[in-house]
Parts: structure tokens; sequence; C-alpha cells
């Protein structure tokens, strides 16, 4: 089972939103056809593709980062397949949260001063860079790595 098309779309202007937008959706579609890919991911795939095509240019923007976002998804939960950066940025958010805060909180308790629970947000950070980085690097050593960046 093949992966379909992208409609050409020749009124997108380069160099607009838009149209970086959905340049960097097509790479992405480029690169999965290089990946061997369950019937299934490739229907989800081909859904969401079918969808774009539909789609007005007028509504486009969104769209195509809807459906970018939703074939990521699809296709790390069932091949475990990431982007580049993948863990990374995922870990950010998860290191300030489940590391930054109660730091912050153990910091400000323990001085007598709340105000130094901002002092646990950019620990939880590096935390979560450090450990993001490393599932980064195990996924791409294990080849689970898209030559594909999410920029927009």
């Amino acid at each position: 089972m093949n992966i379909a098309t992208l409609k050409s779309r020749p009124d997108l202007q380069e160099g607009s939103k838009t149209g970086e937008v959905y340049s960097q959706f097509s790479k992405l579609i480029d690169e999965l056809r290089t990946r061997d890919l369950p019937n299934k991911v490739i229907e989800d795939i081909n859904s969401e593709v079918d969808k774009l095509n539909d789609t007005p240019s007028d509504k486009l923007k969104n769209a195509v980062r809807k459906s970018q976002t939703r074939i990521l998804r699809v296709v790390e939960r069932e091949t475990k397949v990431v982007p580049i950066n993948y863990y990374r940025n995922l870990w950010i958010a998860l290191g300030m949260a489940a590391f930054g805060i109660p730091i912050g909180v153990a910091l400000g308790t323990s001085l007598g001063s709340m105000a130094y629970l901002a002092l646990g947000l950019p620990i939880g950070m590096s935390i979560g860079i450090a450990v993001g980085t490393n599932l980064d690097k195990k996924a791409k050593t294990e080849g689970r790595q898209l030559e594909f960046d999410i920029k927009n």
C-alpha cells in the first residue's frame, strides 16, 4: 500500500506562512514514503492527505498543522518513529512540570519565601532537556528518527 500524493498548490505564495507549513508537510510525507510502515498507519496518513487535498486554501494552514500533528502521533504510537528533537521538545515541558515545580516548592518552603518557586523551573527545564536529548540520541542510533524537524 502506498501513501497518497499531496495535491500541488500553485496558488500558495512562496515565503508565506501557509506556503512554508504546506512545504514542511510535503517533506514529512516524502520522508514517510521512505519508511516501511504498517497498512493501518498508511491508511491514517492517506486519510489526512485526502482531507488536506479537499481543504480550500484559505483554511489550509490550520488544517495542515492539525494533520501533521495527527500523523506524527500515529506514527510515533504505532512504529516508535519520531522526528528530530521530538523527545527534547516533549521533555522540556515535562521537566518543568514534573521536576521544576516540586523543586521550586521545596526551595521556597525551606527558604521561607515562595519567591524561590521560580528557581525550580529552569532546573526542571535543564533536566528535561538532558533526558529528552538522550532519548533523541537513542532513537537516532536505533534508526527510529525521521530526517524531519518540525519548524512551523
